[in-house]
């Protein structure tokens, strides 16, 4: 399901976010539910929530009928804390 979930999201999902410099990958995928997190400029985006429901899930749940739900993932990957923590250390 992951395979088939990625290939819309490159084919439909992510020409439209181009255009404002974003795209978006699938990070999970459990329980009929897709969790997506949004790159680029879509990452920081205030409106990204309403991306998610008005975009991507639109799109998501319309090509693919075994997806119940699409979330929007706000989870930090552990490099960028580990980042986060030197800075703030003040390490090099």
């Amino acid at each position: 399901m992951e395979s088939i979930i990625t290939k819309v999201l490159k084919e439909k999902v992510d020409p439209l976010l181009a255009s404002h410099f974003g795209g978006a990958v699938l990070t999970a995928f459990e329980n009929g539910i897709a969790y997506i997190k949004l790159t680029g400029e879509c990452s920081t985006c205030p409106s990204a929530q309403y991306t998610i429901e008005d975009v991507v899930k639109e799109i998501i749940m319309g090509e693919i009928p075994e997806v119940k739900d699409v979330v929007l993932d706000t989870s930090v990957s552990e490099d960028m804390l580990e980042m986060a923590r030197k800075l703030l250390k003040k390490e090099k």
